[in-house]
């Protein structure tokens, strides 16, 4: 694979990672004060998105979402779910279609 596209995929799970943690953070944030609160869905969406990784550390570090089971269920199905999208981008059918995409352009 391309050293270019392998940074590309790195920033963007960085930069995902990092939107992600911060999201967690001020949603805890805002459960101490009781004021407005990201919804479960953005959370799960920014993770879905690939700011899992970030997700996953905010979660332990801020001790967040981890006591609610139905949050946690559905975190692990968007993380596997994000990573079954990957896993078929890199497959020989994901990798010919975004090769026509990007020849269609």
């Amino acid at each position: 694979m391309d050293t270019k596209i392998l940074l590309q995929v790195a920033g963007s799970y960085l930069a995902l990672s990092l939107l992600s943690f911060a999201a967690y953070a001020i949603d805890k944030s805002a459960a101490r004060k009781g004021s407005w609160r990201i919804s479960e869905s953005n959370l799960h969406m920014l993770d879905f998105l690939g700011g899992w990784p970030g997700g996953w550390v905010a979660q332990k570090f801020l001790r967040h979402k981890t006591s609610k089971p139905s949050f946690q269920r559905i975190y692990w199905v968007t993380v596997a779910l994000h990573c079954a999208v990957v896993g078929w981008f890199f497959s020989p059918y994901g990798s010919n279609m975004l090769k026509a995409m990007g020849s269609a352009g």
